[in-house]
């Protein structure tokens, strides 16, 4: 049966309309509605649904409108479906609304932004640490990164206590050019 067929049915015999109607979309309905509840609800949920959206369509579809009766099924019964899946997640607690005064509570406390702007001045410091080369780069990185004595140090790369304070203080002379050649001042 064609949607010209079943509106002028209603418009006829409306009983025997919205029969032929139902007939015809109750398995598209059913399908857009379990689609959506899907892990929400129970199957009773979706009848449930599926009969609203028969009900509403019924009630305000008027059969003079020369409209596609599955467009406008397809939408009452999406709509229908997204309501209910809301009501049924607000019933069992699994959403929160972004605007509920609760939500402050369950914030993380986590900068993002402020972390990957740290990630990246700490990429870079390392990039320009390395661009001092060896023994320079690796008495930086001894000293102020896994915090060694010059004296540990010292004997890492073959040189003495004073050469290593020495060799550190001219290299973070040049390091603060290198980094103040790209826009960072320390």
């Amino acid at each position: 049966m064609t949607d010209n067929e079943i509106l002028s049915l209603m418009r006829e015999t409306p009983p025997q309309g919205q029969r032929a109607l139902f007939d015809k979309y109750y398995s598209y309905v059913y399908s857009i509605v379990n689609r959506i509840i899907n892990g929400t609800g129970s199957p009773d949920d979706a009848e449930e649904c599926v009969i609203d959206v028969f009900a509403s369509v019924m009630m305000k579809l008027v059969p003079d409108d020369d409209c596609s009766l599955k467009s406008y099924i397809g939408t009452v019964a999406r709509n229908a479906a997204i309501n209910m899946r809301r009501s049924l997640s607000a019933k069992t607690g699994r959403n929160v609304s972004a605007d509920d005064e609760n939500m402050a509570e369950i914030a993380d406390e986590e900068d993002i932004e402020g972390n990957s702007d740290k990630s990246e001045t700490s990429e870079l410091l390392l990039k320009k640490v390395s661009e001092l080369g060896p023994p320079d780069s690796i008495i930086i990185i001894q000293k102020y990164y896994y915090d060694k004595s010059s004296k540990e140090i010292a004997e890492m790369v073959g040189l003495n206590a004073a050469a290593v304070r020495m060799r550190c203080g001219r290299a973070m002379k040049r390091l603060k050019k290198l980094l103040e050649a790209d826009g960072i001042t320390l």
